[in-house]
């Protein structure tokens, strides 16, 4: 037993200096590391001479703005005073995804880029850098910039919804609704998620999900309940109110439809009627409006 945990002490260790071994960076990707920080200081401080020794004697240089590409370290060094001349104070931050040795004198860095201006928004980008290997040292040759994806966001159609946000809450002796609506990532849909519970126990929960319709150029929403029914809505503005003309299917089958009218009265109220309801061939009556009020936070 004793040479046992012998033998699993010595392949511990053994695992562990393998591993600590695995995580150290070659010489090589510490230099191109090392270049990257000299690069963004030299940027930061304005130095373009000291930032076009960081590139080789024949390297090519693209203007990621103009697309004037310029060649050798001269003609970078005099594009780079000219934007730095034109952008004053503008700060680089750069940070190293990946290094890739292609050849023992060949290296293709990638990563993200974020220039900072006192003028604007910030620039990010993400980037590939081919390093070659000159007298020992790495040097940039090639740099290719793409510009991050730009996210469709549908918030100027919806936010004339924005006040739901928050939790409502419509309760009376019998029974309480409670409703939460957040929006989801990037501002493309409002989720509402809401609660009927009649002397403290839920009978009902659900989730709605109002988003834009791109093609028919309308608000539109979808809604599914704990029991399995659901159903689609179709919004349109009138003054204050929203007319939601809603269809669907119930949980034993029965197609069933109405129109919400959802009234703004205030950031923290607002009412609620349902009228013309139908399901199956069974005509509804129509529901009362009802104020709904914002349940404060602590």
């Amino acid at each position: 037993m004793k040479e046992q945990f012998k033998w699993l002490a010595i392949l511990a260790s053994v695992l562990v200096s393998a591993s600590a071994w695995a995580a150290e960076p070659s010489a090589d990707e510490t230099k191109i590391r090392q270049a990257v920080t000299s690069y963004v200081n030299a940027f930061n401080q304005g130095n373009a001479k000291a930032l076009a020794a960081l590139w080789s004697p024949e390297a090519v240089y693209t203007n990621p703005d103009s697309g004037e590409q310029v060649v050798g370290r001269a003609a970078i060094e005099t594009q780079f005073a000219s934007i730095f001349a034109a952008a004053k104070g503008a700060k680089l931050e750069a940070t190293t995804e990946s290094i890739q040795f292609v050849s023992p004198n060949v290296a293709i860095e990638q990563g993200t880029a974020k220039v900072l201006s006192a003028k604007g928004d910030p620039e990010e980008s993400g980037y590939s850098a081919v390093y070659v290997k000159r007298d020992g040292e790495w040097l940039l040759d090639r740099v290719t910039e793409e510009s991050p994806p730009v996210v469709q966001s549908n918030y100027e159609h919806l936010k004339s919804l924005e006040w739901m946000v928050g939790t409502w809450v419509d309760q009376d002796e019998q029974s309480t609704i409670e409703t939460t609506c957040h929006w989801a990532k990037n501002q493309n849909f409002l989720v509402r998620s809401f609660t009927i519970s009649a002397r403290d126990r839920i009978k009902l929960s659900g989730m709605q999900i109002i988003g834009w319709d791109p093609a028919a150029k309308k608000i539109r929403s979808w809604v599914f309940d704990s029991n399995g029914g659901f159903g689609e809505g179709s919004w349109s503005k009138k003054g204050n109110a929203w007319h939601v003309q809603t269809s669907g299917t119930a949980a034993d089958g029965r197609k069933v439809s109405s129109v919400n009218i959802i009234t703004y009265v205030s950031n923290d109220q607002f009412t609620w009627q349902i009228v013309n309801g139908q399901i199956g061939d069974e005509l509804l009556p129509n529901i009362d409006e009802v104020l709904v009020v914002r349940q404060k936070t602590e």
